[in-house]
């Protein structure tokens, strides 16, 4: 097995087909296939399931690909080390539910880390997604929340998929409203403040369960509820709608600008909003410094 050999199972798995993979490559494509034959005899695995349809990565595969990552981070930091040169393109993955610390501490990471040449991804999706994204090592690193209400659930997710949780910082229940919605003048609101107003939540896929909710108090029974997928429409809605959602009140007012206000939800629950990781990977100088630079932003909540 060579670095060689790994890099060019990432960029396949990456680009979906061996034929873009080899032009990327510089390589014809029976040469690069040859090349990831020869790995997956000597590794005694399938890394890709080729059919009439094309090629997709197995799941044996999913798992070799999260460590082959690992180990190209861990020599680009060799080279740059030792070589005196950047070593490569950066890379760097986070997966994460909606939060405006998230996008801070990833804008801060590329400024610092970002350099000439980088392929960073924040991905802002579903609760299950960010388990799998960190268990398969797609991501290195996940953001999401517990509360006492799913805790079990999401505990017994992390610890059979080898996942482990930091948490970051404890949140008391907050809601997001327009700041012309009435309650946006209030010190404090009740549940029963609410009931006229539509409730927003992030839809939550096949998975959609209350234990996957990204909002606390999912249970709870509302006449008028919307789903969204993304953040940005979330809040349009919230503005447009004169909505609301239930949420940690954690929020930036130059990312999310000055029409949207946290305001504090007297009721029994708090967050437990932190980071997830996987046990077998070694968190790398990118990692490292994306989660410091979270603590930055959420140290004050």
């Amino acid at each position: 097995m060579t670095l060689q050999q790994l890099k060019y199972t990432v960029t396949v798995a990456e680009t979906g087909t061996f034929s873009e993979a080899a032009k990327l490559l510089f390589l014809s494509q029976p040469s690069l296939t040859k090349s990831i034959k020869e790995l997956e005899k000597e590794m005694k695995i399938t890394i890709f399931d080729r059919t009439n349809k094309g090629i997709s990565v197995s799941k044996e595969g999913e798992i070799f690909l999260g460590y082959a990552r690992q180990v190209l981070e861990q020599a680009a930091l060799l080279e740059e080390k030792y070589k005196n040169h950047a070593g490569g393109k950066q890379k760097f993955r986070v997966s994460t539910q909606h939060y405006s610390f998230a996008v801070n501490a990833f804008v801060d990471l590329i400024k610092k880390y970002g350099g000439n040449e980088y392929d960073f991804s924040l991905r802002e999706t579903q609760t299950f997604n960010i388990i799998e994204d960190v268990s398969q090592m797609n991501s290195e690193i996940g953001i999401l929340y517990y509360n006492a209400f799913n805790r079990m659930v999401i505990e017994k997710l992390l610890k059979s998929n080898d996942l482990r949780f930091t948490q970051l910082f404890t949140a008391k229940p907050h809601i997001f409203v327009s700041s012309r919605n009435p309650l946006a003048q209030k010190s404090f609101v009740k549940m029963e403040d609410l009931t006229p107003y539509p409730y927003l939540s992030y839809e939550q896929g096949k998975h959609n369960s209350f234990y996957f909710s990204e909002e606390i108090f999912s249970t709870e029974i509302r006449s008028k509820n919307i789903r969204v997928m993304d953040r940005a429409t979330l809040f349009n809605l919230l503005i447009g709608l004169n909505g609301y959602t239930i949420c940690s009140g954690v929020i930036d007012r130059e990312l999310n600008g000055e029409n949207i206000v946290a305001v504090p939800l007297q009721a029994e629950g708090e967050m437990h909003i932190g980071v997830i990781t996987h046990k077998k990977a070694t968190l790398s100088r990118l990692g490292a410094y994306y989660i410091e630079t979270l603590k930055k932003y959420t140290d004050n909540n």
